[in-house]
């Protein structure tokens, strides 16, 4: 089973969050949303490491340090002592995570802003290029293959070093030297495109709205 969460920003919410959350994290966290000049910005992180974290409780019903997360040489991020595998992404107004015992996993979520698609033609196959400009709107076929690029190479673990191009996205899974990849996309805003990406087929999954409340 693949559980997906996802809450919306709140600016209401904001100072909340720094007062009552932000202090229960590592320091090296606590520096970097200081360091945002826009509160958006600040919160997007905040909400992606609460949503962590508070699913894992739900799902798993276990309190995991939120100091022990960790980041491979890539910059993937994970748990050193705990086998839950997540994923953390965010877009304009909404945060996503997802977690999961069973693989590798990665989630993206875009939200569907014009853009001149022709800029990322390099970085797409011929075939899911074809595709794209052929589609009856090629804005939200291309993000729905950057979501699902994104979100494969997440899974994967090596971030940066892997083109887009080398991989083509067939139909519900891709390869990327050697590796399988399954793939699906989860509905959560019209606005938005949003994919998951695992190394095992996705059957189960669960979707969950979460919200911040102020706390008074």
């Amino acid at each position: 089973m693949i559980y997906i969460c996802y809450s919306y920003l709140c600016e209401e919410n904001h100072e909340s969050l720094l007062k009552n959350e932000l202090p229960k994290f590592p320091i090296d966290f606590i520096t970097k949303i200081n360091k945002f000049r826009k509160w958006q910005d600040a919160q997007l992180s905040i909400l992606g490491r609460i949503l962590l974290f508070r699913s894992i409780k739900e799902v798993f019903n276990i309190e995991l340090n939120k100091k022990n997360i960790l980041y491979n040489e890539y910059g993937k991020p994970y748990f050193k002592t705990n086998p839950i595998h997540f994923s953390i992404s965010h877009s304009e107004e909404i945060v996503v995570c997802t977690i999961t015992v069973d693989s590798e996993i990665g989630i993206d979520i875009e939200k569907i802003i014009p853009i001149n698609i022709y800029n990322f033609e390099s970085q797409m196959p011929p075939n899911e290029w074809l595709k794209i400009i052929s589609s009856e709107t090629p804005q939200v076929a291309f993000y729905d293959y950057w979501t699902k690029k994104e979100a494969i190479v997440k899974a994967y673990g090596y971030g940066q070093t892997v083109d887009f191009a080398s991989f083509e996205i067939l139909q519900n899974t891709t390869t990327i030297n050697t590796t399988q990849f399954y793939y699906k996309e989860i509905k959560i805003d019209e606005n938005y495109k949003c994919n998951i990406a695992s190394k095992k087929p996705i059957i189960d999954t669960f979707l969950s709205k979460i919200s911040i409340m102020k706390k008074s």
